[in-house]
């Protein structure tokens, strides 16, 4: 996760997503841009996600609740323009 980014962005690499967020990593503000960034692109409530490692890192773990084949189509079926920029 970047803190502080330009503008907000998810770019998969690998088995990992990389996330960019504006906001700071200060009192928690880049946690909750990630989730709402992620809630938002994938169109899930904010409380299906939970970050469960890595609050205070820039690499993070996070869980999200659902129904795996429907997660898997959503994510599956963003195009690259959706996974290049957010807002």
């Amino acid at each position: 996760m970047q803190p502080r980014a330009r503008r907000n962005a998810l770019e998969p690499s690998g088995v990992v997503l990389k996330v960019a967020v504006t906001a700071p990593a200060e009192a928690g503000k880049a946690n909750d841009a990630v989730i709402a960034l992620l809630a938002k692109s994938w169109r899930l409530p904010r409380p299906a996600f939970t970050i469960i490692k890595g609050a205070a890192a820039r690499a993070k773990t996070v869980s999200v609740a659902g129904e795996p084949a429907m997660l898997a189509g959503r994510i599956e079926g963003m195009d690259e323009h959706a996974w290049l920029k957010h807002g």
